[in-house]
């Protein structure tokens, strides 16, 4: 059995039609992603590179890392959002490969074979991160770059991701997250040292309910970032 939960593939899938769509469910990704992408690009080069986006959902990372010249592929195990990132790249043209696939069957069959891994928005979402962790560290090449993104588990995040993001600004719908799923810093970097993967960095990602933009900051309290690095 895969490392996945049926219930949240489910949850994804159902919405699939709509992840392009900047003013859906998936605002939150949109606005955020020039985001990741920048803070990826500020420590790893991406054009030329081969890299992995494990949980891509409907290609939104993938495509903008592909758009500048990175070679891409693109792995989930949501077939409808993975039909709707194929759907997209037709009408982008830009290059990239999606394969619906397990992380830690891929890292079986192709162990040390990309420059960059990204991982974003996905452990919160799955039954094993360690293992997402693990198979991350093993397709990458040593002294590659793996990036992961997840939420904080506290009180402060209950409130803003839990209460206000889903109940009270509607920024998300309700249920997609699990508050008891989120990680402590300090639990991710640990999962990432086991796999020989160093932290380097670590970045948090607010929000500003009443301006509506989402900024790059070193509050972890929420949203964070962490760059790790391949011995």
């Amino acid at each position: 059995m895969a490392n996945a939960d049926q219930a949240e593939l489910d949850k994804f899938s159902q919405l699939a039609h709509r992840w392009w769509d900047p003013e859906s469910e998936f605002k939150s990704l949109h606005d955020i992603n020039p985001l990741r992408l920048e803070w990826i690009s500020a420590q790893a080069v991406l054009p030329g590179r081969r890299v992995l986006d494990v949980g891509c959902g409907g290609g939104i990372l993938a495509e903008s890392m592909a758009a500048i010249g990175a070679q891409v592929t693109g792995i989930d195990l949501s077939e409808k959002a993975l039909k709707v990132a194929r759907l997209h790249q037709l009408e982008s043209g830009v290059r990239l490969d999606y394969r619906l696939i397990a992380a830690e069957e891929l890292a079986c069959e192709q162990p040390e074979a990309f420059d960059v891994v990204t991982c974003m928005e996905m452990l919160e979402h799955v039954p094993d991160p360690a293992s997402i962790v693990a198979a991350c560290a093993t397709m990458v090449k040593p002294g590659g770059w793996v990036f992961f993104s997840t939420l904080n588990r506290n009180a402060k995040s209950y409130l803003f991701a839990i209460l206000g993001a889903e109940y009270v600004l509607s920024l998300l719908p309700r249920g997609t997250h699990e508050w008891a799923r989120f990680l402590h810093p300090h639990e991710l970097a640990g999962y990432a040292r086991r796999a020989n993967l160093e932290p380097v960095q670590i970045m948090g990602m607010t929000y500003n309910p009443f301006t509506k933009v989402y900024r790059l900051e070193q509050d972890t309290d929420v949203n964070y970032l962490m760059a790790c690095r391949k011995a």
